[in-house]
């Protein structure tokens, strides 16, 4: 979970990441694979009410508000109002998923940065 906060997760990490954290449990509460438990039921033995990714969810969510109540380089960078182009012939495949775009996904850009300016202490 270190550096969760700047992890862009694909579908495909998501779904690594839940059946990683299912097997810990069934582990941790010696369920064999031949009992056919049901994922839930292996979370209510546990008494787990959330998962790893609404754990990094949230994290990423207090990270970023973090840097919008800052005023530092990184925030202009996230609001575009640095640009800046490299010149580099294009990879192959397809584009990066970006942090930004992970996280308008999740709330809203605009939401999470009233959000972080509005904070109480």
């Amino acid at each position: 979970m270190y550096g969760a906060e700047t992890w862009t997760l694909r579908k495909v990490d998501q779904i690594y990441l839940e059946s990683f954290e299912i097997w810990c449990w069934r582990r941790m509460e010696e369920i064999i694979w031949t009992d056919r438990v049901r994922h839930e039921e292996v979370l209510n033995r546990v008494k787990k009410k959330g998962n790893i990714l609404h754990t990094i969810k949230g994290r990423k969510t207090n990270w970023f508000g973090y840097i919008l109540r800052r005023n530092c380089f990184l925030t202009h960078v996230i609001e575009g109002r640095i640009e800046g182009r490299i010149d580099v012939t294009r990879k192959r495949g397809k584009r990066c998923k970006q942090i930004l775009n992970d996280l308008k996904k999740t709330r809203g850009y605009w939401k999470l940065k009233g959000d972080a300016l509005d904070r109480v202490l």
